[in-house]
């Protein structure tokens, strides 16, 4: 049977997620500057790895604080 309330590894993990809502926000910004460029020259790749890496950035709160909830058994 898996333990789907873990409020432990929630309040644990949210400082860490508040400073990846930070990292969040500058991903925010970086993926707004390099959309417009991938439209502009889509042949330059390490605009679209910037973009990639801007969306891995937004997602980091919900995959910090997915973790820290995983790692609180129940």
């Amino acid at each position: 049977m898996g333990c789907e309330c873990r409020p432990l590894g929630f309040l644990i993990g949210l400082p860490f997620m508040l400073v990846a809502s930070l990292l969040s926000l500058i991903g925010v910004l970086l993926w707004i500057i390099t959309v417009p460029l991938m439209f502009c020259c889509p042949c330059i790749i390490c605009i679209t790895l910037l973009a990639e890496f801007a969306v891995s950035l937004i997602k980091a709160p919900f995959d910090v604080i997915t973790w820290f909830t995983e790692q609180i058994p129940c």
